[in-house]
């Protein structure tokens, strides 16, 4: 199957392309700077903004699926608008593209954070980040039941070896604490859904192979804390887990780092948006996606065993 993968250079994206790789898929990835990124296995690379429609649909002509991984991960930007232009404008461009080129199936990665926190009924819209999640994700369902051969994906906290960046929130946090520059934790008893990078990968695939048009599958990972998942790191390395950073001073902090990044410029460290996300549990049940599609899940101490040996 030839498969544009949006999105295909970034941290999930380049596991995404990897798979289809391994598994005989012919992949296009499509990114703005696709062909300066390393190659992966046949993978063709195309230059593109997913903002860009004309060129998003000439990197799908030919193609029999698109999965679209593509996304603004981040915590701030100056430019509020970017967020909804990619996580937004972009699905919409997924859409039409896939239209205007009669694509039989489109997988869409969503966000655990798109969902509504455990035991709450309605999502929180905390950063810009989460709003326009939530908002691409209403997009979706209205386009599932409109008919589009759409697919939704929700991962939880996606973690693994590779790069270190803003989509690899565990990962980051663990090259931190080893090296003596985390100065703590925030909701350390919130649990999360841990998901190996590897494993969300090959539930894309999975997914792309045998998903059903209109499912929406949760491809979480092991429900933890982040006091049990940095017991787990302290067992593998010895380094005694961060201490805990309270929620008014976290807060606080947040405050301070907007206001430093809004007139000098740079990312912040933590955002008031951030902390509150952190108040919350976000478990997920991939039960669904086990039973349908065979996702499997990596037991957390196997995964942050190979985090924890790509970190050093």
């Amino acid at each position: 199957m030839r498969v544009l993968v949006t999105g295909g250079t970034g941290y999930l994206g380049r596991a995404i392309v990897r798979a289809l790789d391994a598994r005989g898929h012919d992949v296009v990835v499509f990114a703005r700077r696709a062909e300066n990124a390393p190659a992966i296995g046949r993978a063709r690379p195309v230059n593109g903004d997913v903002r860009d429609l004309p060129a998003f649909e000439r990197a799908a002509d030919g193609c029999d699926a698109i999965c679209h991984a593509a996304a603004l991960v981040s915590i701030w930007r100056r430019r509020r608008e970017d967020f909804d232009e990619v996580n937004v404008g972009g699905l919409r461009n997924a859409l039409a593209a896939a239209a205007a080129a009669r694509i039989g199936r489109v997988i869409y990665t969503s966000s655990f954070l798109a969902l509504p926190p455990a035991g709450e009924s309605t999502p929180v819209e905390a950063n810009d980040y989460q709003r326009t999640k939530i908002a691409a994700d209403g997009i979706a369902a209205a386009a599932a039941t409109s008919g589009a051969p759409l697919v939704r994906l929700y991962p939880g906290v996606v973690y693994g070896p590779g790069a270190l960046t803003e989509g690899n929130l565990v990962g980051r946090l663990i090259s931190d604490h080893l090296r003596r520059r985390l100065p703590g934790i925030i909701g350390p008893d919130r649990r999360w859904s841990y998901s190996f990078v590897e494993d969300v990968a090959a539930g894309h695939c999975a997914a792309l192979e045998r998903g059903v048009i209109g499912a929406r599958y949760l491809l979480g990972g092991e429900n933890a804390s982040q006091r049990q998942m940095f017991s787990i790191v302290e067992r593998l390395t010895g380094r005694k887990a961060p201490r805990a950073i309270p929620f008014p001073i976290a807060s606080a902090i947040g405050a301070v780092e907007e206001w430093r990044v809004a007139a000098f410029g740079g990312l912040p460290l933590v955002t008031r948006g951030a902390v509150e996300i952190f108040r919350h549990d976000w478990t997920l049940d991939s039960s669904h996606a086990e039973r349908e599609i065979g996702y499997r899940i990596t037991p957390l101490a196997d995964g942050l065993k190979r985090t924890i040996e790509a970190a050093r």
